[in-house]
């Protein structure tokens, strides 16, 4: 195996009795690169992760992992990788410091290093003034960076963080994904799941899979101008979420989402389609609108290559 490679997976599927959950998916994730893996709820996110750690068998394929064979050396990945689910692994009637201590048990760091490790992960985590303080009384965003703390008090080379900010405000999500870009920076793989499209914008490369299938991988620009076909139209409108679907059933649009206060339009050609609709607006008696061709969001291509994905397999049944 490459050794600037941390993850390497060929043909990998995992069948849960009739029913397939990653089907014959390929990848590569570079040393120290921050790898997303993305997909909406039951695309086989999670059925991934758990192969990759070492905590299922795959049905079929081969993969690597820090250059240990995920069907026959198990035991020694998840020696040698940190684990962060969103539920956070954490035992709520402990305190902070005595969480610490546990996982330095678990991951069996020598004695002479474990104090000395402690206070790196209570400092990194900023959790100095919390060390006594029971887990169960932390906020959502202090036992996140307990958990993730507690994931890598052995000092992997691999981390995998499944959902991480699950539940968290978006300034705790900020600051984790801070620490997330330093510890890339300083040569860590990072493997993440998460279903928050302006956090993939921080992912270095990014899969997406739907339906246990892969169906676009690449860096964020690529997923936004390689595997987006079409164009997208932002449209500012006075209540915005009435027009959705009048919008929708426009011959020269093929898809409408509602962003916040603005409408996003897929269409086939935004030169002809931007007249059709400004007609079809100021029809209805609105004049105070705009429509802008823009540059679409991570959230516009993979719902776009999601639907075309459903359409494509629609048409071969």
């Amino acid at each position: 195996m490459d050794t600037d490679i941390a993850v390497s997976v060929r043909d990998l599927v995992k069948q849960f009795g009739a029913f397939t959950a990653v089907n014959h998916i390929n990848f590569d994730v570079k040393r120290g690169e921050i790898f997303g893996f993305l997909g909406p709820n039951g695309a086989g996110k999670s059925t991934t992760i758990r192969m990759l750690c070492g905590i299922l068998s795959p049905t079929s394929g081969t993969g690597y992992v820090g250059g240990y064979d995920i069907n026959r050396e198990q035991e020694e990945i998840k020696q040698h990788i940190g684990y962060m689910s969103q539920k956070f692994s954490l035992y709520d009637d402990l305190t902070v410091e005595e969480n610490v201590n546990f996982y330095s048990g678990i991951y069996k760091i020598p004695k002479e290093k474990r104090e000395k490790r402690k206070e790196e992960i209570v400092k990194m985590a900023n959790l100095e003034s919390f060390r006594s303080n029971l887990t169960r009384t932390l906020s959502g965003g202090w036992k996140q960076r307990l958990a993730l703390g507690c994931a890598i008090i052995h000092e992997p080379g691999i981390i995998f963080l499944d959902e991480p900010t699950s539940g968290v405000d978006p300034i705790t999500r900020s600051n984790f994904w801070d620490i997330i870009k330093d510890m890339a920076a300083r040569g860590i793989t990072v493997f993440v799941t998460t279903h928050y499209m302006d956090e993939a914008e921080n992912c270095d490369r990014m899969a997406l899979i739907y339906k246990g299938t892969m169906i676009a991988m690449g860096t964020p620009t690529e997923m936004k101008t390689k595997f987006m076909k079409n164009d997208v139209l932002e449209l500012l409108v006075p209540n915005a979420e009435d027009w959705i679907d009048k919008l929708a059933a426009l011959s020269v649009v093929k898809e409408t989402a509602l962003f916040s206060a603005s409408i996003h339009a897929v269409v086939e050609n935004a030169s002809s389609a931007i007249p059709a609709i400004k007609d079809f607006i100021e029809k209805q008696g609105v004049t105070n609108f705009t429509v802008n061709k823009i540059m679409p969001s991570l959230e516009d291509v993979f719902v776009s290559l999601i639907e075309n994905y459903d359409k494509e397999h629609e048409e071969k049944k």
